[in-house]
């Protein structure tokens, strides 16, 4: 089992989705996790995973973790070289470096450089930014780009971010 996740948030809301598939290169995930919490607070710079980190972490509970092989999420896993934890490194550390977590980012992050890696896919010039802990940094790699989807962003993923902004009343 593999888990991808996202979370959007409105009002004062967070929508956290987890797409559980059990191959990289599937095309439907095997199952759809969802959670609304209320009461979320502000962002904060500089400390996204304080935000984040508590609703993907509610909907985990809900989720038997057995026979899971990898979490994706939306974001980085470290912010420097120095390991310095993202969201995903504080997700790898709270599941008790049990679980690898693999982050995808659309956008880049300037202070990594040997802890990061640009995944070019489909047709795509933009590339997108894949960290990682619990797993070697090119076999993450690997993994996204077999992901199921002709485009940049895999289908998986880019499904798990459409269920997210659906229906946020």
């Amino acid at each position: 089992m593999i888990l991808a996740f996202d979370t959007y948030y409105f009002e004062d809301k967070a929508k956290t989705i987890g797409l559980e598939f059990n191959q990289w290169t599937d095309e439907q995930e095997s199952n759809t996790f969802e959670e609304t919490i209320e009461g979320i607070s502000e962002y904060v710079s500089g400390a996204f995973y304080k935000r984040e980190l508590p609703c993907i972490l509610s909907l985990l509970k809900k989720i038997n973790l057995d026979h899971c092989e990898a979490i994706v999420i939306d974001g980085f896993v470290v912010l420097n070289d120095e390991d310095k934890n993202g969201l995903g490194g504080y997700l790898y550390e709270e599941l008790d470096k049990n679980i690898p977590v693999i982050g995808v980012a659309k956008n880049n992050f300037n202070q990594i450089t040997q802890h990061k890696r640009a995944v070019y896919r489909g047709e795509s010039r933009k590339p997108l930014y894949i960290t990682a802990k619990g797993i070697d940094l090119d076999e993450a790699v690997q993994k996204i780009e077999q992901m199921h989807g002709e485009y940049r962003i895999p289908h998986l993923l880019k499904k798990v971010d459409s269920i997210g902004r659906e229906n946020n009343d």
